[in-house]
């Protein structure tokens, strides 16, 4: 019999609303730095896992781990009080104390140095019981098993890791208020690997809106009062999990240069976004949508806390997971994830689900509202439910006998079982009977009056008590015993479901992926092993799906010849969406996606910075022009030659000729660089920048402008780039677009065209002016004769009165 046939006959009830719910996670980090080598260990408390970087050089400014503590956010952070000078001053600024434990900084731990000895540590993990491993293995065997799973030869990282276990013991995480003998579940030990990871600051993500948090209407429905909005992050999230989410977030923090991983990504949505895959590409989301969080039920096993929802959901999700495998056995090999999903997904998962299929009676379960097994699993079990099925006629006949043995003024009388009370005989409460005394029956024992009814014990129902004993509770605890046998079993095959989770995730993203670029005619990038990119017919992924119609433009440049242009182009022509759209599809080809263009040939760059406003950096309370130094010194300082910059309109709020000479200066230190220089894109108002000759004339220089056609007053944007150098600003045309009155455009007209003559601007002549001004003067000679001391004086009547008058004249 195949496992589906063989799985295919169990009836599963629909899922309470509390396997649905999402426990908030935790991360709790284990750090050391020595001699230059970085070793990180921490614990996330969402799926009980373990992860650990093997020692990896860091330098003195710690980059590499600030970059760490950046991406996973922890809450604590545990490291040796005997520290080298610099990550103390590291931790020191990063910890949060007492007053600002909202800012969300981490808690700073410092044990001992013993605490993280190496052979204290190594004997911490050896000694530890973890569930993923087999509990037939002998001592030896566990030390070979856990040696393919963790580097002891890496001494640093061993040492982080046994700090984590003495940190995660002495605060019990996860398990604080249960029995001290039930450790922090720990179901499984990864590694993870920083590398190839493009860089970005929170700037650019900011500035292109890759996120975006908008107040959620029903803020009190949500713990920030965030939710996500309109962003590329939104867009992309057709994920059908929430760990799927969760890796969808992560490639878009963590963009990477990895060429075979990139083409590994890209390689499963090109098969899924093939019309002939459409019935392939349903059944995979049909199987997905019924994978649920077995990390949470794992955990409660652990804990000896499973619900009766926690066996239905691993009962689907094994079911599920060997189906996504019986279809991947059936796409093409060449494909990884598909092989992966083939291979991990092993008949452990048919174990499983066969296994809980034959124990778990779901019907008995959700009705008796606790864990119930099916018949002939348990001998002593379907003999004491013979029993119970077969006492109501047996009592009725019992209590026929107890009647006929009762006084004549009882009318009747019954014997019912409870529960871990026993057999009771129950006769109804009669007239006379109105005191504890009147209770009193020769022959039977008092109990408790319920219900208008009397409860008696008598000598037959001691006899039942006897012969029967508590039969619901004897079964309870034989059930609670074989689930705890159950959950040992499932515990030791747990590597699988937690394999599950892993590749579960990566399918659910690129199922997303492929769905958004079915939908919106993407197309699969090729990566370059020169620099450069060739973008024909490229749209801004976010910005198409606003305008009723969108021009799409090219994007070319070179190895060696146009690294840097410069764009001009009136206000409102696209010069913006332009830069955000180029640098928005070179992101999306570096997390593994379809890009929203015609054809695309994507050179792999180590990062992007921006100098970009965004509403966010627009609020900080800091000038224009000190965001604009700040945001262009971090590409100055960091950008190589396999970097993007992305400048948009550098110099505002400053001095016309203050931005324009430092906006020369920066575009000349780059061009001294050569072919060395990073691909620049620059839109600017600066005309004057080529006009005057401020940059050499050199082939990595290119200038490109928006295309616009005046048509009498009006204007009319083309929305295409063209080679050029636009020469006007078309200020009044744009003015008049946002609805400024006609009167000032024409003086406005009229100074420009008097400066740039070198003319004198003269003041117009206003007869009326003295006028106004002596009504401006009486209005402040009264409101400084007011004595605003004295309480009669009413401030509010004097300027609804007088100030309607001052607003007349002005």
């Amino acid at each position: 019999m195949s496992a589906t046939s063989a799985m295919s006959h169990t009836s599963i009830a629909p899922l309470g609303p509390e396997q649905e719910e999402e426990e908030e996670s935790e991360t709790h980090m284990s750090i050391l730095w020595y001699a230059g080598q970085l070793a990180i260990t921490y614990y996330d408390t969402a799926d009980c896992t373990v992860y650990f970087m093997p020692e990896i050089p860091d330098n003195e400014e710690l980059k590499l781990l600030q970059t760490v503590i950046g991406e996973l956010n922890p809450q604590s952070i545990v490291t040796s009080a005997k520290q080298n000078q610099n990550i103390a001053k590291f931790l020191t600024n990063l910890k949060a104390t007492a007053g600002d434990k909202d800012t969300g900084k981490p808690e700073i731990v410092l044990f001992p140095n013993v605490d993280f000895g190496l052979e204290v540590s190594k004997q911490r993990i050896l000694s530890r019981q973890f569930p993923f491993i087999p509990s037939h293995m002998t001592a030896t065997e566990k030390i070979l098993y856990l040696s393919s799973i963790i580097p002891f030869e890496s001494p640093l990282m061993v040492q982080t890791l046994g700090g984590l276990l003495k940190f995660l013991d002495r605060r019990r995480v996860g398990v604080e208020f249960e029995d001290s003998s039930i450790a922090v579940p720990i179901l499984a030990i990864k590694k993870f690997l920083l590398t190839d990871t493009v860089n970005m600051d929170q700037d650019t993500y900011s500035a292109l809106q890759i996120f975006r948090s908008d107040i959620h209407p029903s803020v009190y429905k949500m713990s920030s009062g965030l939710k996500e909005g309109f962003s590329l992050y939104g867009i992309l999230n057709r994920c059908r999990l929430k760990w799927g989410e969760k890796l969808l977030k992560l490639w878009l923090t963590r963009p990477t240069r990895n060429l075979t991983e990139l083409n590994k990504r890209l390689d499963v949505i090109n098969f899924f976004v093939m019309a002939q895959n459409h019935e392939t590409v349903l059944t995979l989301q049909n199987c997905l949508k019924n994978i649920k969080n077995v990390s949470l039920i794992l955990k409660r096993m652990t804990l000896s806390n499973t619900k009766v929802s926690d066996w239905q959901a691993l009962y689907k999700t094994a079911y599920n997971a060997v189906c996504l495998r019986n279809t991947c056995r059936s796409l093409p090999n060449n494909i990884e994830l598909f092989q992966i999903i083939s291979r991990v997904f092993t008949d452990d998962l048919h174990y499983i689900a066969n296994l809980i299929s034959k124990v778990v009676d779901f019907e008995g379960s959700i009705s008796e509202d606790h864990f119930t097994i099916r018949p002939n699993i348990d001998a002593s079990v379907d003999e004491k439910r013979r029993k119970l099925m077969g006492l109501p006629d047996f009592l009725t006949g019992v209590a026929q006998q107890e009647l006929e043995c009762l006084d004549n003024d009882i009318p009747s009388c019954c014997v019912t079982y409870m529960p871990l009370i026993g057999f009771l005989l129950s006769i109804p409460r009669l007239p006379d009977m109105v005191n504890e005394s009147d209770f009193i029956i020769e022959g039977l024992d008092f109990m408790f009056l319920s219900d208008d009814k009397l409860h008696y014990r008598s000598a037959r129902t001691k006899e039942l008590d006897s012969l029967l004993g508590d039969l619901y509770c004897e079964i309870r605890d034989q059930e609670t015993l074989i689930m705890h046998q159950l959950q040992t079993k499932i515990l030791e095959k747990s590597e699988v479901l937690n394999s599950v989770i892993e590749y579960t995730a990566h399918l659910d993203v690129l199922l997303a992926l492929a769905a958004m670029a079915r939908e919106n005619a993407y197309c699969r990038p090729r990566f370059m092993h020169r620099q450069g990119f060739h973008i024909k017919g490229g749209r801004h992924p976010l910005m198409e799906l606003c305008a009723k119609t969108f021009v799409a433009n090219p994007v070319n440049s070179g190895d060696t010849t146009r690294r840097i242009k410069i764009i001009t182009g009136p206000n409102s022509s696209g010069k913006s969406v332009y830069l955000k759209q180029v640098g928005l599809i070179v992101f999306m080809a570096l997390i593994g996606s379809y890009v929203p263009a015609v054809e695309a040939e994507i050179g792999l760059i180590d990062g992007i910075y921006t100098r970009i406003h965004s509403r966010e950096s627009v609020s900080v309370g800091l000038s224009t022009f000190m965001i604009d130094l700040n945001q262009t010194a971090k590409a100055v300082n960091n950008a190589t030659e396999r970097s993007l910059v992305l400048i948009d309109e550098f110099g505002k709020g400053a001095n016309t000729l203050d931005g324009l000479a430092l906006l020369a200066a920066v575009l000349r230190y780059w061009l001294r660089q050569g072919t060395q220089c990073p691909q620049v894109y620059v839109s600017t108002n600066f005309h004057s920048l080529m006009q005057l000759d401020l940059l050499p004339d050199t082939p990595l220089l290119e200038c490109l402008t928006m295309d616009t056609h005046q048509d009498g007053d009006e204007l009319i944007f083309f929305y295409q780039i063209k080679q050029g150098m636009s020469t006007v600003s078309h200020a009044a045309n744009i003015a008049a677009l946002a609805g400024m009155p006609a009167k000032i455009l024409e003086r406005g007209i009229e100074v420009s065209e008097l400066i740039r003559n070198g003319k004198p601007i003269k003041r117009l002549h206003d007869p009326l002016r003295g006028v106004r001004m002596e009504k401006c003067k009486s209005v402040v000679e009264k409101f400084l004769c007011l004595d605003l001391d004295d309480p009669h004086v009413d401030l509010e009547e004097f300027m609804s009165k007088e100030m309607p008058s001052v607003a007349s004249v002005l």
